[in-house]
């Protein structure tokens, strides 16, 4: 099995980044390990963590329609050139953390696809060089409010909302390059998603080199690498769970987005001051 890094917090509200070991101990590092972190001696039991997504991007760069399939279940072709957008950190959660549906949008959708983490600084590479770039890889949920998407003119506010990017368990060092792809829907047997993650049209090592060429890529950022077909809407109460072949599985629940807290001072019991 690959060794899967991850990142955790402990009761005590101390973030790690570690080595998950097969007994679910983690061994500490002494910094993240795209920046040369060390293993230490020091270890956690699994009682003594969450794990958390597993790296903390300074920005989210996702390629859109980059499975011919999917393109064509959209109604559309493949774009001559990568379709890039933003989803913002704030969008990130961990495997296990929920999905809220926003009550601005009548239709989510679920996306999954394999997440690229930068490792070094990416300025204008080369595919070659882009592929040193890369230092591993995870799972991500692209959540989009597909009728916002389609209202709006760009796609920020369908892409964006809080809770919109799932992303984890952890991150491995090397993939087959026909890793099989899978994503499942309530626990149903059958995957509504399934591709070889090779039937991309545009390949990572490309991806990271075309981003590069528009804005810098930073060490812990994140590229998603586009969904395949079989793209279809979450309900409030569903389950999904995006599995990719080396890496493991990524799951959320989803739920409504709580009502805002009542402000207080906004009362009329308030006490004038």
């Amino acid at each position: 099995m690959a060794q899967r890094y991850v990142r955790v917090k402990t009761p005590p509200g101390q973030l790690y980044y570690g080595l998950l070991h097969l007994d679910r101990q983690v061994q500490i590092l002494d910094a993240p390990p795209w920046l040369g972190g060390q293993l230490t001696e020091q270890f956690l039991n699994p009682d003594e963590f969450a794990i958390l997504a597993p790296c903390a991007p300074s920005k989210i760069v996702a390629i859109g329609k980059n499975y011919a399939k999917h393109a064509a279940e959209m109604g559309t072709p493949v774009p001559e050139e990568p379709l890039i957008f933003m989803k913002p950190p704030t969008a990130v959660i961990a495997t296990g953390h929920a999905i809220e549906y926003p009550p601005q949008s009548q239709r989510i959708d679920y996306e999954g696809e394999l997440a690229l983490v930068i490792g070094d600084r990416c300025f204008n590479c080369t595919p070659e060089q882009a592929r040193s770039k890369i230092w591993g890889y995870t799972i991500a949920i692209d959540v989009t409010a597909r009728d916002l998407q389609q209202r709006d003119n760009q796609w920020v506010r369908a892409k964006g909302f809080d809770t919109f990017c799932p992303l984890g368990p952890w991150i491995v060092r090397e993939l087959s390059a026909g890793a099989m792809l899978q994503t499942f829907l309530n626990q149903q047997k059958d995957p509504v998603q399934c591709a070889s993650i090779d039937t991309m049209v545009v390949s990572p090592d490309q991806l990271v080199s075309y981003i590069s060429r528009v804005m810098t890529l930073l060490p812990g950022d994140v590229v998603l690498t586009g969904t395949p077909e079989g793209v279809g809407p979450l309900q409030v109460g569903d389950v999904i769970r995006v599995e990719v072949e080396g890496i493991g599985s990524l799951e959320s629940s989803v739920i409504a987005r709580p009502e805002p807290e009542a402000d207080p001072s906004s009362s009329e019991d308030a006490i004038a001051p």
